[in-house]
């Protein structure tokens, strides 16, 4: 049966017909507003449409399944395994997870597919699906076309030999795999900050396993997210996590997000430190120990990685490549490489550090590690030992799903046009424009701006860096958000300078 992309609430059809919006398949998972984009019997066609995408992909039918801590999500879980089990999908139903707890039960559960009913950093009244069939692989954008065929089409196909089991001891077992016998050998006092959101259940324990001094900042599971969206990518989060700093007086902070696979840091100054940056900082100390290593960073991230005299030294290389967490494992499973980095806070630790998915978890070890083999020096030291650059957060215009990628290609259109002749942003000449995620402008002095299509929500993503100043941050800003401005779909942004 084809889903309905609009259903009237309140209807005895709402209760019976399947309803998916179709902008909710996007570049690499699935997200929808609920029960606004999608309803029950819906999110039922949805698994049942994941369950034939896995018997045509000819993979073994066992997949493992988690959710997040939102107060739907065991229902949209729960919707999502019954079409799995139609479609003859063995369900390894794992509990409530971080979606890298989930990702991590593909490898100790030994199946080959994974889905995490979570909507990641998106506020309540998101839901969604991360999946993936390829360990540690997730959906990217062939598969997410196909899915979206197969579901919008009604191709899914009724199968025999499908059942849901429960799977105890994943939680237990995640943990002991990040922390395995490390104990720290210095006094480390870290906030940890999670929102109310699912790393609440994670963070601490993780910390104090490995003997880290913990700081709780709103750590007690509460769906509702009272304080905050746990983003910590947003300057709200952020700001917050300094103020804990400051009162406290603890040695840095870490900030999970939604599902946990993300991690933002301030350190003991109460400084944000934008995660690109964390990267540099975690790249310079991996290169040590992995000389000539490779390196992926996404096309919002500084341009340090690609400039960095110690990084050289160590015969480090940095690529760069698309935004998004399906684009960048892949990338890093590609070249082989020892870790990426995003400036959303996604870190992808390949082996032999993690297993080459994101995890917010296994950052906060790693980053403890490095402050145990560097005991002279606190995280303010780290930051600036950096080259210093200025750099704008991640900004996000809004524009809507059905018109973002169109008003996006007349923006990268305008500003090769720009490049073509001969002008500037900023007060510096435009030296090229990378294409490979919307438009990166590159500049003389090595300063840059970026114009995205935000992969997961309705928007359009801008960020800027400088490395001479403030002010030359904000007119290279200036002159961007100018050109952004010429199209009359662009609204408001979320934050900006």
């Amino acid at each position: 049966m084809k889903p309905m992309p609009t259903v009237a609430q309140n209807t005895w059809e709402f209760l019976r017909d399947p309803m998916i919006t179709p902008t909710g398949f996007r570049e690499y998972d699935a997200r929808w507003k609920y029960p606004d984009e999608i309803n029950l019997p819906g999110v039922t066609a949805l698994g049942m449409g994941l369950g034939t995408q896995m018997i045509e992909a000819g993979i073994d039918p066992v997949i493992s399944v988690g959710n997040d801590y939102r107060d739907y999500s065991l229902t949209i879980k729960n919707a999502l395994m019954i079409g799995l089990m139609q479609a003859g999908i063995h369900v390894k139903d794992i509990g409530p997870a971080l979606s890298p707890m989930a990702y991590f039960s593909q490898f100790h559960l030994d199946v080959p597919a994974v889905a995490m009913v979570t909507a990641s950093h998106n506020p309540n009244g998101w839901t969604g699906v991360k999946m993936g069939f390829q360990r540690p692989l997730t959906h990217g954008p062939d598969e997410m076309n196909r899915l979206r065929e197969i579901v919008l089409n009604g191709e899914q196909v009724a199968r025999e030999g499908g059942k849901i089991e429960r799977v105890d001891g994943v939680f237990e077992a995640y943990l002991d795999d990040l922390c395995g016998d490390f104990k720290m050998s210095r006094k480390l006092k870290v906030v940890c900050a999670t929102g109310n959101g699912t790393a609440a259940a994670f963070g601490p324990k993780v910390l104090k396993r490995i003997g880290v001094e913990v700081v709780h900042s709103h750590t007690e599971l509460d769906y509702t997210f009272p304080h905050y969206n746990p983003n910590p990518e947003a300057m709200e989060m952020l700001h917050d996590m300094s103020a804990s700093v400051t009162a406290s007086g603890a040695d840095f902070a870490l900030g999970f997000d939604g599902d946990g696979d993300r991690c933002g840091v301030v350190d003991d100054e109460g400084e944000e430190i934008f995660a690109d940056k964390v990267g540099v900082i975690m790249a310079r100390d991996f290169a040590k120990l992995h000389p000539n290593a490779v390196f992926v960073a996404d096309v919002k991230s500084t341009g340090i990685y690609a400039s960095d005299p110690e990084l050289k030294k160590y015969g480090a290389t940095t690529d760069y490549w698309k935004t998004g967490h399906s684009h960048m494992k892949r990338r890093v499973n590609e070249l082989g490489a020892l870790a990426g980095f995003e400036k959303s806070g996604h870190y992808f630790l390949a082996e032999p550090i993690g297993r080459g998915y994101d995890c917010g978890m296994r950052v906060a070890v790693e980053l403890c590690k490095l402050m145990d083999r560097n005991p002279d020096m606190s995280m303010s030291d780290l930051r600036r030992a950096l080259p210093v650059t200025y750099s704008s957060p991640t900004m996000s215009p809004y524009c809507a799903d059905t018109e973002k990628y169109k008003v996006l290609e007349r923006i990268v259109a305008k500003l090769e046009t720009l490049a073509e002749n001969g002008a500037s942003l900023g007060g510096q000449k435009i030296t090229g424009i990378v294409t490979v995620n919307g438009a990166r402008v590159m500049l003389e002095n090595g300063g840059w701006g970026l114009v995205r299509a935000s992969s997961n929500t309705p928007n359009l993503v801008v960020v800027c860096e400088s490395p001479e100043s403030d002010a030359e941050l904000r007119s290279i800003f200036s002159d961007l958000d100018a050109v952004i401005r010429t199209e009359e779909l662009v609204g408001d942004y979320d934050q900006t300078l």
